[in-house]
């Protein structure tokens, strides 16, 4: 998020270019630890979540679909529009539901990360 919002108030076409373009390279890396880290989560809890483990893995859903459903598609949008300096409203609309769904992840990853540290105390 912060080389995207960097790319666009100070970069020129070429950098927002590449930046998408590198963002479509993490997600190959991204989208898998999400995915091991809700399951490593949910299996630690023997199937069965309950108090905090259970609140994490409802975050983890949604963050999952957050991330499937609004976070790739933006990505892939964004890094053809930018390939083609196809810049205007669409990109820059897309650009914000990018950023916006993208916090919302974020949030709920600090979140999470929060819980787990206290689930950790505890045992």
């Amino acid at each position: 998020m912060t080389a995207s919002v960097v790319a666009e108030l100070y970069g020129d076409a070429s950098i927002i270019s590449t930046v998408k373009r590198a963002i479509l390279w993490g997600l190959l890396v991204l989208v898998p630890c999400l995915a091991t880290t809700g399951l490593s989560g949910y299996r630690a809890t023997s199937g069965a979540p309950r108090g905090l483990a259970l609140v994490k893995l409802r975050r983890m859903r949604i963050i999952g679909l957050n991330g499937i459903c609004v976070l790739v598609p933006c990505a892939l949008f964004l890094a053809a529009r930018a390939a083609a300096s196809r810049f205007g409203w669409p990109f820059y609309s897309i650009q914000a539901l990018e950023l916006l769904a993208g916090s919302i992840n974020l949030t709920l990853l600090v979140l999470n990360f929060r819980d787990g540290l206290r689930l950790a105390r505890r045992q």
